[in-house]
Order: C-alpha cells, then sequence, then structure tokens
C-alpha cells in the first residue's frame, strides 16, 4: 500500500510539474518543445549614410515558419536586447504578414533577449538572421560568439543567412580553429554588395573575411537561392535562400 501511495504521489509530482511549464514550451504531448535561438541585429543605420536598416524581416520569418511548424520553439536574442530595427519590411508576403501578426511571437520580437540572458544548454541550433545592420554588431561580438560555439560543440546546429554569417566570421571552438575553417559556406556575395553599391558602407567585405577564415565558399548568381550544408552548419546567400535554409536546418536537426 505505501507504495502504491508513494507511486501516486510521484505521478501527482510530474503532473504539476508539467502544469507549471508556460503552455508555449510544451507540445500536444506534454514534452518540452526543442527550442532554436535566433540572434537579430541591434544596428540601424547604414554606416555613415543615414540610411535606416536592421533584420531583414523575411529572414526570420520564413526559417520561422518551417521551424515552428516542425514543432521548434523560436527565441530571439540581439546585441542590445530589446526591440530590434527592422529592415525589409513588407507584409504583402504572406510569410512575413503571418509571423508579424503572431501575437506571442511579435511580444518576443519586441522584447529580445540579451546575450548575458542566454543559457547555450537551452537550445539545440542557433540561427543568424541577415539584414545589412549585422556588418556592424555581429562579428565582434564575443558574447554572441561563446553562445554559438557552445551550442555547435554541444552536437547543435549553426545558422546563418545572408548577412547573418557575419556572426559567424570571429566564432572559435574549443581547437583554437574557425568554426567556418575547411566547411563549405555560404553569404552575401561580394558581387551582390557591389550591385547594391554598398561595398564601400559596410566595414568589411563578408564573402572575403570568410575566406580569410578558412572557409570554402560557394555561391550563385545575384539573387539565386543557395543554401550550403556542411555537417551541423548551414549558410544561404540571400534572402530568396531563407526558406530553403530552414528546411535544410530542420533535416539536420531530423538526423541528429
Amino acid at each position: 500500500m505505501k507504495r502504491i501511495v508513494l507511486a501516486m504521489a510521484s505521478v501527482v509530482m510530474s503532473l504539476v510539474v508539467i502544469a507549471q511549464q508556460p503552455i508555449s514550451t510544451r507540445n500536444k504531448s506534454g514534452k518540452m518543445k526543442k527550442k532554436i535561438l535566433f540572434v537579430l541585429t541591434s544596428h540601424g543605420v547604414k554606416g555613415s549614410t543615414g540610411e535606416p536598416t536592421g533584420y531583414y524581416l523575411s529572414e526570420v520569418s520564413h526559417p520561422w515558419e518551417v521551424l515552428t511548424k516542425a514543432g521548434y520553439e523560436i527565441d530571439f536574442v540581439s546585441p542590445k536586447g530589446g526591440n530590434p530595427p527592422v529592415d525589409g519590411f513588407n507584409l504583402e508576403d504572406s510569410v512575413n504578414k503571418e509571423f508579424w501578426e503572431n501575437k506571442e511571437y511579435r511580444k518576443k520580437l519586441e522584447h529580445t533577449m540579451k546575450p548575458s540572458d542566454v543559457n547555450p544548454a537551452d537550445y539545440v541550433a542557433i540561427h543568424y538572421a541577415g539584414g545589412h545592420g549585422t556588418m556592424w554588431d555581429f562579428a565582434d561580438n564575443t558574447e554572441l560568439a561563446a553562445i554559438a560555439a557552445k551550442i555547435y560543440e554541444n552536437n547543435g546546429v549553426v545558422s546563418a543567412v545572408c548577412h547573418g554569417p557575419a556572426g559567424l566570421v570571429n566564432i572559435k571552438l574549443s581547437t583554437g580553429k574557425y568554426l567556418v575553417d575547411g566547411k563549405r559556406v555560404n553569404a552575401f556575395t561580394n558581387e551582390e554588395e557591389i550591385a547594391v553599391k554598398l561595398e564601400n558602407v559596410v566595414p568589411f567585405m563578408l564573402e572575403s573575411v570568410l575566406v580569410e577564415r578558412g572557409a570554402k565558399f560557394e555561391k550563385s548568381g545575384l539573387w539565386q537561392e543557395h543554401v550550403a550544408v556542411d555537417g551541423r552548419l548551414v549558410t544561404g546567400q540571400n534572402p530568396q535562400s531563407a526558406k530553403k535554409l530552414g528546411e535544410e536546418v530542420a533535416k539536420v536537426l531530423a538526423s541528429l
């Protein structure tokens, strides 16, 4: 009888623990959802031009759609935390519109975490969204680099699209090697930067620095979809590659 009472007490305690978890972190079976961390820029101006920039909306919304449908929960972090600036604000894109009008995720988006708020152990993947602002505040952010390195070395996935790979250029693993060294990598190309006439505005040419870090850079023509997958590193060339990148991240995560 005592054993039965103890067993019932254990079941009750388990149910209490599950009930206390936020609804958004549990799937239909009551288990915790696996979480992915999206990184957004806090920088809102293109150098000395005075032109506004920020994270590029579709490079958040399209991977978000794919990954949430696959059962993952998304959290957001930015270098400064709070409400980050947005670029590419096009609500004629139905996925952008769905994301922007989602009350749960809109609240998360407007209250992004600071890097110091993040526990890397909570995440199975980290995704660096693009937008020109990333070129000014991703590369030298040591806190974000450390978070990504820990997620990767904990058998997690690192992904980035368009200018998002600016966040990859200074990530070093515990071996002392750059994360991108020897890996197939894709990003906004030098040709695309020249095409938008910002090659003399951005602080560095992303493709060139990735190559300097040892990346095996691959690319397609201007504005063509291109996603490179090398193990647990997934990178995309431009906004046109955002959905495909999300699909490839989901595939890699499913294979782990």
